[in-house]
């Protein structure tokens, strides 16, 4: 079982992301001394890598993007992603899920323009 260090928070949950922007496609790119590695195809210029950060995680977790904030990082490859109003359980079961279908081959990616799996 893969798991990603998530903490509580008083209103949700928090982890940490490694961002590797200007990449050929968004993707989960797996895990890394703690961290989410995503793949993203925005540069990290005026918060549209961060932008797309979110809109990213929000797909594959199936949570709002206006529950998500980034916290830490802004201007870092390394940041921290908070989750409003999600439970520390079935979010840690998801990201496991993710990561073992990463994988197994089954990344689950998504082409953000369109909303469907690539």
């Amino acid at each position: 079982m893969f798991v990603i260090p998530i903490q509580e928070r008083k209103n949700g949950v928090s982890f940490c992301v490694h961002v590797l922007p200007r990449s050929a496609k968004c993707a989960l790119a797996g895990a890394q001394e703690g961290a989410l590695r995503i793949k993203l195809t925005a540069p990290p210029v005026d918060g549209k890598a961060n932008d797309e950060c979110l809109e990213f995680l929000a797909g594959i977790l199936g949570v709002k993007k206006g529950q998500m904030d980034i916290i830490s990082g802004h201007t870092s490859r390394r940041k921290i992603v908070q989750i409003m109003n999600v439970p520390r359980e079935p979010l840690e079961n998801r990201l496991s899920t993710l990561l073992q279908d990463k994988l197994s081959g089954k990344d689950g990616r998504k082409d953000t323009a369109s909303g469907r799996k690539a």
